[in-house]
């Protein structure tokens, strides 16, 4: 099993891949038994989401990560999916400026993507 840091790096790359626009990571450990990282990222319209969630789940499985869950998949205006350590949150423009998760967890620590990278 992969760790959290790189998962995080692959599925920042598996993200990158399909153009996702304003990717976030937020180090939430020290705040949540939740997860250990968050990861934020945007897409353009329904297909583009749908395809970074697809890639992603691609990406970690052929590494031998399984998604726990998924959920928002069929409206793609946010997708959350849960690889237990790594949870991506995939939105449309509209949603994401709506729901801020970032400033929800900003007692989170934001990481920056060349750290993780």
């Amino acid at each position: 099993m992969e760790d959290s840091k790189t998962l995080c790096k692959m599925v920042i790359a598996a993200l990158e891949d399909k153009k996702a626009e304003d990717i976030s990571i937020i180090d939430i450990s020290e705040v949540s038994v939740i997860a250990d990282y968050f990861i934020i990222a945007s897409g353009s319209n329904r297909s583009q989401i749908q395809a970074l969630c697809d890639h992603v789940e691609e990406t970690l499985g052929r590494a031998g990560v399984l998604v726990k869950q998924i959920e928002g998949y069929d409206n793609a205006n946010w997708v959350l999916m849960d690889f237990r350590d790594i949870i991506v949150h995939i939105f449309d423009k509209e949603n994401r400026l709506f729901y801020d998760l970032e400033r929800i967890w900003s007692d989170g620590k934001k990481i920056e993507k060349t750290a993780v990278l």
